[in-house]
């Protein structure tokens, strides 16, 4: 999907873990095909707002609607790639996707070689993933995410511990998608990496969107954070 129609709506998001709402009342629209940058401090509900949207925390009121379904409904079209890397370390790059690929239905190793190049790594790479240094690591987890080709990445910290040549392949990775159509939600603290690449940065505070701007620095301004 390549148009600016919205892909993604909120309708008073409301997620709380016993007495405490880590979302308060969140409604928002999100178009296709853009990079949405989601920042804000320790406990502003970022890491919440994205597994609500990946259909791993089930809302306590209020309303998801992807591509017209719920989240459960939408997940062939989700990527999830969240903080930790969700990888076997004890298996090798190819050996973690091809298990990921029969969870997916897909046969082969042809798919799986193609979105291991398309992440700047070796398919025929023996070593276990557990001997990877971190940026391969992360690009092996977004490799994960983005193996059944849907429509939508939802990235947690993509960035976290990366050196800062491995940050920028993979800053350069996630323009290539967005150029080709998908949808990007990154959660981030360092969001001067994504400066002229995102679309639209969003500022959450206290479980809730308090600004939404296309200029970094305009946000930083208004919010005063980050």
């Amino acid at each position: 999907m390549t148009d600016s129609a919205s892909i993604i709506s909120l309708s008073n998001l409301i997620k709380q873990f016993g007495r405490f709402a880590a979302l308060r009342g969140v409604t928002a629209e999100f178009a296709a095909g853009k990079f949405h940058v989601i920042l804000g401090d320790n406990g502003a509900g970022k890491t919440t707002l994205l597994r609500a949207l990946a259909g791993l925390a089930q809302p306590t009121r209020g309303t998801i609607s992807i591509l017209g379904k719920e989240p459960h409904d939408a997940c062939r079209q989700l990527g999830y790639m969240a903080h930790p890397s969700l990888l076997y370390d004890e298996m090798s790059g190819m050996e973690n996707l091809r298990y990921f690929a029969r969870l997916y239905e897909i046969s082969g190793d042809a798919r799986c070689e193609q979105v291991i190049r398309s992440v700047r790594l070796d398919p025929g790479l023996a070593r276990p993933v557990g001997q990877y240094s971190q940026g391969m690591r992360q690009r092996m987890s977004l490799a994960r995410a983005i193996l059944h080709d849907p429509e939508i990445l939802l990235l947690d910290e993509p960035f976290s511990n990366v050196d800062v040549h491995s940050a920028q392949e993979i800053v350069g990775l996630l323009k290539e998608m967005r150029d080709a159509g998908k949808t990007i939600f990154v959660v981030t603290h360092q969001a001067s990496l994504l400066q002229g690449v995102a679309d639209e940065f969003i500022w959450m505070q206290a479980g809730q969107i308090v600004d939404r701007t296309a200029d970094f620095h305009a946000g930083f301004s208004t919010v005063g954070k980050q």
